[in-house]
């Protein structure tokens, strides 16, 4: 060949070598770009979710319109859709109107000669409110609406109805100058202020089996002379207690049962009281007062005074200015506060936020009434005047103080850390604290890390550095298969097997943490003892074998005397020891059982990285070491060991990754129990378990499904941090034993 075709032929290969390594870089630079690109999408995509969480609340003026009325309000309302209102005046005309342009829908009157001197809201959920007369009758009926679809277009049919007859109900022989009411399934209670004296009736609801026609039993309560003025009464969903407060602040608590005053005091610091109002569910009470301060209250029991219930005040809330209306939502623990002169406020009770301060430029506001859905906002004032708002209030529940803080939820003793996001009751308080999450995410990953991480590096340090080669290449690989072992066949094994196995035999499980490292340092021992003949039959790096039947061994013994320990040391039954002795509860999926099985996925995964770091270790360092008189065992602690630090650490940080990230094993071995408990013996619920039992039943947009997505972004930032974390400290290692 030529020299010039020789040159030509090496100047091609050049060529194709340099695209091929062009492409090479390409390449890899590309797939670097889009797994950052990745990793920033996701960040971004769980902002999008998670932003909306946070917003404060908005409004809007939409119409103005004068309804046709000739006395003042005493009862606002909208049905479900928004698009129908309804008005009921003190004369005891009711007024259905559509809500967008005032034009009257339907008007019916009370039946009723005598004149309304009292009005009680059941509540706003079943409509049902009371009127009380000045001749002693209180008049029960409700609000109701039947929607249809005539020619496919919504057409919604307001009526008046009287549960309970026209009648009306005999009260006492005097006007009504308070009233309050509470119906169930079970009885309808009615307690009114007459002549200054509280008076009080029930009716006991009783079903015929046959014809199913329901008979009330009427009862009359005999309740307390009261010392204060009884300027509102209001009467709780489970006709348990009865609120009676005066315009100054004084309060008395009687239970319907016993008919007893069970507490008393003052739910103001001397400002008198403008409105009350119970929040939705009726377990907590609203107060407002003259100089600006909104209270919420609910009946606790007190452990330090003999278990009595009593009036808890849990928080307080400022509004713009003194407040003259409060108005609950109907769905969500919210609610809306109005002065005379329109300073609008919106509230959420569980996160304590103000989400809205607004002026409306309205005066002499007479009464207000705010949709079901809690996005339209009907303000009257003088006049028959009617303000109609669009309301901007998609997610309230969430507060910095609602995650991570406690809060004193609804009937609860005293404030907690509570996840519990869904419940079978429409007035169900929605718990979204991330603590017993992060808890219980900490606490699965220690006691997995507990367990893989000695027996992971150990292992690693034995097989890179004293086992025999041709040992290490069937071991290594054997462990290394345990990681394309699905998680979810380890978190059934744990729940079904491991975890009712470790209840039968606690004494066993404990006494192999004993038994093992005690039982291998004899058989050390005494092998040192045997005849140099005979120990040079095993060739170096081989001895794990003889390990093997030595720890199944002590495996089985300890199994087999687990029993017979029982019986000796814990009365039969060790668990029982532990909870009625020692105080420690017992949960058949615990912690212990979640270290167990978690600690088997992860031990891999640790083992294999730091193996290869410590047997990557260039072995003239270890020569040198030896050669200058160290032990092998001080070669390793002096030199191999410092070598391999970063990798080692890599390995630690990586395996905690995976514990921290791990869902079927916590998933199938914890009870999912969100508690904040170090017990070993107790389940816990992880941020990642979490997510995968709830994100599948939650509705899409609503504030339990972007809380979710939050605790996914939790868990990605911990794993970020913890990441940069751990990338820092392997530099530091790197640079500072990197000249060794």
């Amino acid at each position: 060949m030529k020299q010039s075709e020789v040159r030509a032929t090496a100047s091609a290969q050049r060529r194709w070598r340099q695209v091929k390594d062009g492409m090479t870089t390409a390449t890899i630079t590309g797939g670097g770009v889009g797994v950052l690109l990745s990793i920033l999408l996701i960040f971004f995509y769980l902002l999008y979710e998670i932003l909306p969480l946070f917003n404060s609340a908005g409004i809007e003026s939409e119409e103005q319109y004068q309804l046709p009325v000739a006395a003042a309000p005493l009862y606002l309302a909208m049905e479900e859709q928004a698009e129908v209102g309804f008005r009921l005046a003190e004369n005891g005309d009711a007024v259905f109107f559509n809500t967008e342009n005032g034009q009257q829908v339907l008007k019916r009157s009370l039946p009723t000669t005598a004149a309304i001197s009292s009005f009680a809201l059941e509540s706003e959920e079943t409509r049902v409110f009371a009127v009380g007369m000045e001749d002693g009758r209180a008049l029960l009926a409700k609000h109701d609406y039947r929607v249809s679809y005539p020619e496919d277009q919504r057409l919604i049919t307001p009526s008046l109805r009287f549960p309970y007859g026209k009648a009306g109900m005999e009260i006492s022989d005097a006007a009504l100058s308070r009233l309050a009411v509470r119906d169930s399934e079970e009885a309808l209670v009615v307690v009114a202020v007459s002549d200054g004296h509280l008076v009080g009736r029930r009716w006991t609801k009783e079903e015929d089996f046959l014809s199913e026609e329901i008979t009330l039993v009427e009862e009359n309560l005999a309740l307390p002379t009261l010392d204060i003025s009884a300027d509102y009464l209001l009467i709780g969903p489970r006709q348990q207690w009865l609120y009676v407060l005066s315009q100054q602040g004084g309060y008395r608590l009687i239970s319907l049962r016993s008919l007893e005053i069970v507490d008393r005091g003052e739910v103001t610091d001397g400002a008198a009281l403008s409105d009350v109002r119970f929040l939705l569910g009726g377990i907590s009470l609203l107060t407002a007062a003259e100089d600006g301060s909104v209270s919420q209250w609910f009946v606790v029991r007190n452990a330090q005074q003999g278990g009595q219930y009593g009036l808890q005040f849990v928080r307080q809330f400022t509004a713009g200015g003194p407040s003259a209306m409060l108005l609950s939502e109907h769905r969500r623990k919210g609610f809306v506060s109005i002065t005379d002169d329109g300073h609008l406020d919106i509230f959420y009770s569980t996160s304590q936020r103000r989400l809205l301060s607004e002026e409306l430029e309205l005066n002499n506001v007479l009464s207000m009434a705010i949709s079901p859905r809690a996005d339209r906002l009907l303000v009257e004032s003088q006049g028959g005047q009617i303000h109609s708002f669009a309301v901007e209030n998609e997610h309230p529940e969430v507060s910095w103080s609602v995650l991570w803080s406690k809060v004193w939820y609804e009937s609860y003793p005293e404030p907690d850390y509570v996840w519990q996001s869904s419940a079978a009751d429409n007035d169900f308080e929605p718990k979204y604290s991330f603590a017993p999450l992060a808890f219980g995410t900490l606490k699965a990953a220690f006691y997995a890390m507990l367990i893989a991480a000695p027996l992971a590096i150990c292992g690693a340090i034995y097989t890179a550095y004293f086992m025999a080669p041709s040992l290490r290449r069937k071991v290594k690989p054997l462990i290394e298969l345990m990681e394309a072992l699905p998680t979810v066949i380890l978190g059934f094994l744990a729940g079904l097997w491991l975890a009712p196995f470790i209840e039968r035999n606690l004494p066993a499980v404990f006494s192999i943490f004993i038994a093992l490292p005690v039982g291998i340092l004899i058989f050390a021992w005494l092998w040192s003892r045997l005849p140099v003949s005979v120990s040079r039959r095993v060739p170096e790096g081989w001895h794990p074998l003889l390990l093997v039947p030595v720890v199944i061994g002590l495996v089985v013994a300890c199994v087999e005397l687990s029993a017979p320990m029982e019986r000796a040391f814990f009365s039969g039954d060790m668990r029982a020891w532990l909870t009625n002795d020692l105080g420690i509860s017992f949960d058949q999926r615990n912690a212990l059982v979640v270290g167990v099985a978690m600690g088997f996925a992860v031990i891999p995964t640790i083992f294999s990285i730091a193996e290869d770091a410590i047997f990557s270790v260039p072995k003239h360092l270890s020569y040198g070491s030896l050669a200058l008189g160290a032990t092998p065992w001080q070669s390793l602690v002096g030199v191999v060991m410092p070598t391999a630090s970063p990798g080692i650490f890599s390995a630690l940080m990586i395996g905690m990754g995976r514990a921290v990230g791990e869902t079927m094993i916590v998933l199938m071995a914890t009870g999912n129990t969100p508690i904040m408990d170090a017990n070993i013996f107790e389940g816990m619920r992880t941020l990642a378990a979490n997510i995968a039992v709830e994100i599948g039943e939650t509705e899409v947009d609503s504030s339990h499904y972007r809380v979710l997505f939050l605790a996914a972004f939790v868990l990605f930032m911990f794993t970020f941090v913890v990441n940069t974390v751990a990338e820092t400290v392997r530099q530091r290692l790197r640079q500072r034993y990197g000249n060794l």
